[in-house]
This record gives C-alpha cells, sequence and structure tokens, in this order.
C-alpha cells in the first residue's frame, strides 16, 4: 500500500510540474552510456523508447552510436538515432535518440560481459563528457548507467566509481550520497569501507558535518520542511552503552549539538525502526551510517527503484544503482524501471539547481 500510494505521490507530482508546460521546458537530461560491454546501451535505448521519459525529459545519450544501434537492434526498440554535437542541436521528438558519439569504440575488439580496457576508457570519457556539458549549463542534469570497477582499472583510470570522478572532475571534496525510493531519502556517513574501519569515522565532528550538508542538499532539492534522522550503530542504540558505546559518545552528543544550532534533527534513532518511520513519513530523512545499512533498507523497499542522487556539487547527478550485469549483456532481457526513474527523478530535481 505504501509503495504503490508514494508511486501515485510521485506520479501526481509530474502531472502538475508538466501542466501547462511547453515542450522546450521539458529540462535538457545528459544520459551516459555506461560500459559498452554491459546492459547500459540495452537500459538507455528502452528508457529512451519509453513515453513516460519522453514525457518528463529531453534525454541527450554521451557514448558510442555503433554500440547504441547494436542496442536498439538487440531490444526491438524504434528509435533513430540522431547524431548532434551539442544538446542545443537536438530533435527532441517521440521515436528519437539524440547522441553525441564519441567514436571510441571499435567493434572488431568489442564483446559482451568481458572486462575490457577499451571499454572502461570510454566509459569514463563518457562520464567526463556529460559533466563537462552539464557544467557548461547545456544540459540540466546527468543520468549515469553502470560501470565496471576491473574495466576502469584495466583502462588505468585512477578512479574506484562514479561518485569519486564528480568529485574529482566537479570540484567536489566530498559529494554527498543519497538514495531515494518511494519518497525515502537516505543518506551515508560512510560508504566503501569494511566495518572494522568504518567505526573509526563515527565520529561526533563528522555527523555534524554532514548533518549540516545534507540538509543543504535537501533545501536545494526543495525539501525544506520536516525531520532527519541519525541512525543508530548499535542493537537498539546501545542500550545506554550495554552494546556499545558509540551512541553515548558520538552520535547523541552530535544530535544534541545540532539541536542546540537549530536543525531539525532527531537520533539515534534505533536502525531496526528508523527506516520504516521514514518510509511512513515521519522523517524526511535518513542518515545511514554505513553502507549496507542504508542499501539493505532502500533495497528490500524497492530494488529497482533505489537511485542514487549524487549531491553538494555545482551539478545533479542520479544513477542506477545496480552493475553492469555481465552475464545478461547482450541479451535484450535487463529491464529499464531503474534507468527510467534515475531519468525521471534528475528531471523532477533538475528545476532547483537553476535557482
Amino acid at each position: 500500500i505504501l509503495r504503490r500510494s508514494c508511486t501515485f505521490k510521485n506520479n501526481i507530482y509530474e502531472i502538475i510540474s508538466m501542466k501547462g508546460n511547453k515542450y522546450m521546458e521539458k529540462p535538457i537530461i545528459a544520459v551516459t552510456m555506461g560500459d559498452p560491454a554491459g546492459i547500459g546501451p540495452e537500459i538507455v535505448a528502452k528508457s529512451i523508447a519509453d513515453k513516460a521519459t519522453f514525457d518528463v525529459a529531453r534525454c541527450i545519450v554521451i557514448g558510442d552510436k555503433k554500440v547504441m544501434e547494436k542496442a536498439i537492434e538487440i531490444v526491438g526498440a524504434d528509435l533513430k538515432v540522431n547524431v548532434v554535437d551539442s544538446p542545443a542541436d537536438g530533435d527532441y521528438s517521440y521515436g528519437v535518440l539524440n547522441m553525441i558519439d564519441l567514436d571510441n569504440i571499435d567493434m572488431s575488439r568489442f564483446e559482451y560481459g568481458k572486462i575490457n580496457a577499451m571499454c572502461g576508457q570510454a566509459a569514463f570519457d563518457y562520464i567526463k563528457k556529460s559533466i563537462e556539458i552539464t557544467m557548461d549549463k547545456q544540459a540540466d542534469a546527468v543520468a549515469t548507467t553502470p560501470i565496471n570497477k576491473e574495466s576502469l582499472h584495466a583502462a588505468e583510470v585512477d578512479f574506484i566509481g562514479h561518485t569519486e570522478i564528480f568529485g574529482a572532475l566537479t570540484g567536489t571534496a566530498d559529494p554527498l550520497t543519497m538514495f531515494e525510493t518511494n519518497g525515502l531519502r537516505v543518506f551515508f556517513l560512510t560508504r566503501h569501507k569494511s566495518l572494522r574501519d568504518m567505526l573509526d569515522d563515527i565520529k561526533k565532528d563528522r555527523i555534524i558535518d554532514y548533518v549540516e550538508r545534507c540538509t543543504d542538499a535537501l533545501r536545494r532539492l526543495g525539501v525544506k520542511e520536516g525531520t532527519m534522522a541519525v541512525a543508530g550503530l548499535n542493537p537498539h542504540s546501545g542500550e545506554h552503552g550495554l552494546f556499545g558505546w558509540e551512541e553515548v559518545k558520538e552520535i547523541a552528543p552530535a544530535v544534541e549539538e545540532l539541536k542546540e544550532r537549530g536543525f531539525n534533527v532527531a537520533g539515534p534513532v534505533p536502525a531496526d525502526s528508523v527506516f520504516h518511520q521514514a518510509a511512513q513519513g515521519r522523517f524526511n530523512s535518513v542518515l545511514s551510517l554505513y553502507h549496507d545499512q542504508g542499501h539493505i533498507a532502500t533495497k528490500t523497499l524497492d530494488f529497482d527503484r533505489t537511485i542514487s542522487i549524487t549531491n553538494g556539487m555545482p551539478i545533479l547527478r542520479t544513477s542506477v544503482d545496480h552493475g553492469t550485469a555481465f552475464d545478461i549483456a547482450g541479451k535484450g532481457i535487463a529491464g529499464a524501471v531503474s534507468m527510467e526513474e534515475a531519468i525521471r527523478l534528475a528531471a523532477k530535481y533538475a528545476p532547483f539547481f537553476k535557482q
């Protein structure tokens, strides 16, 4: 019931926001093709062919025309590729896939589902170009498809993932990762760290800094009301030291200081209930303390519609939160729901980045 209710609210938002808008007022979303050997090209083709995507956004795909045309053929989409030099040159009619063709794939060396330095470099090039045109305000936001970390490494690209690339190329020291699914928003205090190393980052000053920046990020997305919850770390938030002292020594003092400074924040709220409460509307967001704590909550609620939003940068970036799926790449069976949702959220929030 909750999921259907939130989806209904999202649809109503779209109808209201698009009502009265002229064709050219839809935001331009730069869509990266992702690792060519993965499912990225296929889910891009399916998403662009979807009428619901066309209704909310003007998409400009950054990729390789040869790979994109092959993906269109594989999925059976009724699309015509229109190669342009810039988003302003696009023909944003239904059934047209506008593309900036970087022409960086040698099809004689291309194979689906394989780690390939050529594909890793190409995926990085697509991201770099998408950032360039969005920073230059030729596009309103970026929606990214999966990349493969091993292919990036094979290409000697010195980044471990999208967030790090976007941070470096936009001059953002520590981008904020936020997941959104069916109205539930989750930020992450730590991401790609072992649980043992993560404990070293559960510090009062770090929590205060993150809540401050997450609050600013929410405001930029138009979310100005409601309470942010800080998740507990230990079972039952430690039970006043019975199951750990992080809540007593670091988390609770951080929350109290934030309240004294006027922030609308609550916590530590036990992790076994905080995400449910946020999904019910009690909190406008949750600060998850580590990677799997928030990932499990959001993906259990709705795996396909869990979208990653990178905040705290000069530009907006949304992304699917799944991998390249090398095992099914090139077969035309990959689902595009997550890609469609990433584009929809990019279009939803893009107007706030113009203010």
